[in-house]
């Protein structure tokens, strides 16, 4: 069974049946009983794609994880987001499709080409490194697009990212007011914006409170995993000298760094205080908890799901948002967590 056969057994066309499928007011209540009658003797569903011939409509919103060297399930900041913006849109009425592109890219095919194909409402982009030209051809379409932590410049686009400037300005503040006057930073080998931006604001603030920005002190992570944090630690120590305090771009990268701090006898706070960023759920059971910069995952995730959906219905026009930070104070910043 399928629309077409329904049309046929009514003896109307497609059209109609769609109309009625879709609770349209321009069809009689005769012809529309006379449909409805027959899909319930034949126990006919309408698929989706029967439900969209009218609205237009598919109730899908695809799900891209950009970049080469992208994020996924694993990662502990992005899936929460995602589970979030699950719940939200599908509240709204719409499913998921998640885009995968480990193999459609050596087939000459695009985000965009696929979004077409699968006839979705519109998309959100998780930026990861080294993002793909084709994702900036999404953005540029007419189909409603909103990015995390990628800024997003497209007519239907919108992006949603936590305020890196506070990020590191708060780290920079609190150590400032607590007697650490030498900070140091990890970054990523290979940053993304929202990194840059961190570390750039992390170098702004140190000028603004007078303190010495030293070169040395800015060292840089692989990727963004423990171990590459432990790494980066590992050659930080071997050079000497050591800050009297660190914010880690990120909080994996802060836990390799305490690793790599414990084994070489230091002890922390005591010797080097540390504060990551992300607050996610390990941060509480690492030893001593870490210090760090909570990202609003449930308030970035609720409004990319409410903001797309305004984009897909033309509420609102493209904009870009960013969240506001918390700081969380736990033991490897030596402050009372009341602090």
């Amino acid at each position: 069974m399928n629309i077409k056969t329904i049309a046929n057994m009514a003896g109307v066309s497609v059209a109609t049946v769609s109309k009625i499928i879709n609770n349209y007011t321009d069809v009689s209540n005769e012809t529309k009983q006379k449909v409805l009658k027959i899909m319930h003797e034949t126990g006919y569903r309408p698929s989706s794609s029967a439900k969209t011939l009218a609205t237009k409509k598919s109730n899908l919103v695809g799900v891209v994880f950009a970049g080469k060297l992208n994020v996924d399930f694993n990662h502990p900041f992005f899936v929460d987001i995602i589970n979030v913006f699950k719940k939200q849109i599908g509240l709204l009425g719409y499913d998921l499709l998640f885009f995968s592109n480990e193999k459609f890219l050596d087939n000459g095919e695009d985000y965009l080409a696929r979004s077409k194909y699968f006839s979705v409402d519109g998309c959100i982009i998780i930026a990861g490194d080294e993002v793909e030209s084709s994702v900036y051809d999404l953005d540029s379409s007419s189909i409603p697009c909103i990015g995390i932590d990628i800024e997003l410049t497209g007519e239907n686009s919108s992006y949603i990212m936590s305020d890196n400037d506070k990020i590191s300005s708060k780290v920079v503040e609190l150590f400032y007011l607590n007697g650490y006057r030498n900070l140091g930073f990890i970054g990523i080998e290979r940053p993304s914006l929202v990194m840059k931006e961190r570390e750039e604001a992390f170098a702004a603030s140190l000028k603004t409170f007078g303190l010495p920005v030293h070169p040395e002190w800015f060292i840089y992570s692989k990727d963004y995993t423990e171990e590459d944090g432990y790494q980066a630690a590992k050659s930080w120590i071997t050079k000497g000298v050591l800050p009297e305090a660190l914010f880690a771009a990120t909080d994996l990268v802060a836990f390799g760094a305490m690793r790599a701090f414990k084994e070489s006898g230091l002890r922390i706070p005591q010797d080097i205080a540390v504060i990551g960023c992300d607050d996610i759920d390990a941060c509480r059971y690492t030893d001593p908890p870490l210090s760090t910069i909570k990202q609003d995952k449930q308030k970035i995730g609720r409004l990319a799901a409410m903001v797309l959906f305004d984009l897909m219905n033309k509420q609102i026009e493209a904009s870009s948002i960013k969240v506001e930070p918390e700081l969380v104070i736990r033991g490897s910043c030596g402050l009372p967590e009341q602090y």
